[in-house]
């Protein structure tokens, strides 16, 4: 088994929380890796993992994510992740993420969780039972619903600023993109870079989500492994991660990767080098996803559809292009500039817990006598 305080020390997570409830078969992990901006949120993946190590290894990496995209993103928020193990399209009920919502409630607002993979809007109605931290319910009871098509406009607004960065275009018209991965975000993806005018290759593990990007768009479909080395300009991942590694990266003939999938590396160091040494321009996946979690961020903060819209689309444009500007300057690889201003960020902001401010008081608000 993985040793649980030695990863979180090397990850530099706060706290691990592991739940487990016989009567509803829950076996879940929360993982808060840093409130030192605010109260950790990141959503919650329902998976069928192989091992309960694979499982926390998961949790691990995609907690961290969130504190750095929290961060880059501009958001006075943490970065948290849930997993629970089981397979989302048999054992999901109504008692099993009701009792999810009880260990998120007994956080006490340490972690806010949402959607993810293998989670739905509706699954976050029955948390919500339990527990007033959670984010991505419906529109008719005040939230913001399904937050993948502010992914995805977030991640075609960064492939655009990835385009105009390595090819100097200010239009994706005409440019062969390959989208690994149909699911919510990956199809909202493909309907905007239609829109745009790509050429779009596509291919994902079902049969249906692929009828329906082709009968939409005209995409044009290839095999799982093909998409690797097939004659593109930009691979798009939007399934799950570590898909750029040793195996996958020498057979790349893009010149872009830039997807709305998280932990696109499988060894970040490693890999984001290697990509850079083969002149191929990466964006880091925690900057060019973070259209859902501004989303989410918006709905605590009073929901306002097209303020959200807005800072997804033009916030991670100019993030990309501002880590684009650093990488280049440091001669560093992108996910390496991405890191350093995200973890400027969260120095900066615990440099004001120097300053002390009055306790709220018990309606809510801050004494200023």
């Amino acid at each position: 088994m993985l040793p649980v305080f030695e990863s979180m020390e090397n990850r530099g997570h706060e706290e691990v929380v592991f739940c487990n409830d016989k009567d509803t078969g829950l076996k879940a992990i929360i993982a808060v890796h840093n409130t030192t901006i605010g109260p950790a949120l990141g959503g919650c993946r329902m998976w069928d993992y192989e091992s309960e190590e694979d499982a926390l290894k998961d949790v691990l990496r995609l907690s961290r994510g969130m504190s750095y995209k929290a961060a880059i993103a501009g958001l006075n928020l943490g970065g948290g992740k849930a997993v629970i193990i089981g397979n989302s399209k048999k054992d999901k009920n109504e008692i099993l993420f009701r009792s999810f919502g009880r260990f998120v409630q007994g956080l006490a607002g340490r972690y806010i969780t949402a959607e993810d993979v293998g989670t739905s809007v509706k699954d976050m109605e029955w948390v919500r039972m339990e527990t007033r931290y959670v984010t991505g319910i419906s529109r008719a009871l005040g939230g913001s619903g399904d937050p993948s098509p502010v992914t995805a406009l977030g991640t075609c607004s960064g492939i655009k600023a990835t385009v105009k960065r390595k090819l100097g275009k200010d239009s994706l018209s005409g440019l062969k993109i390959g989208v690994q991965g149909l699911g919510h975000v990956g199809y909202h993806l493909c309907r905007y870079l239609h829109r745009e005018g790509a050429k779009l290759y596509v291919t994902d593990i079902h049969e249906e989500s692929i009828k329906r990007v082709v009968d939409e768009f005209g995409a044009n479909v290839i095999g799982l492994d093909e998409i690797y080395d097939a004659e593109i300009d930009i691979y798009a991942p939007c399934a799950l991660g570590a898909t750029l590694n040793d195996d996958t990266i020498p057979k790349l003939k893009c010149s872009i990767v830039a997807g709305a999938a998280n932990n696109q590396l499988k060894e970040e160091d490693v890999h984001a080098q290697m990509l850079k040494d083969r002149g191929i321009l990466y964006a880091p996946d925690y900057a060019i996803n973070a259209g859902g979690l501004i989303n989410v961020a918006n709905e605590i903060e009073g929901y306002n559809r097209e303020r959200a819209f807005t800072q997804a689309e033009e916030g991670i444009y100019d993030t990309l292009m501002a880590i684009y500007e650093k990488s280049e300057e440091d001669d560093v690889t992108t996910q390496m500039a991405a890191s350093k201003v995200a973890k400027k960020r969260i120095s900066d902001v615990s440099k004001l817990k120097n300053v002390y401010l009055p306790k709220k008081n018990v309606m809510g608000k801050r004494d200023n006598a």
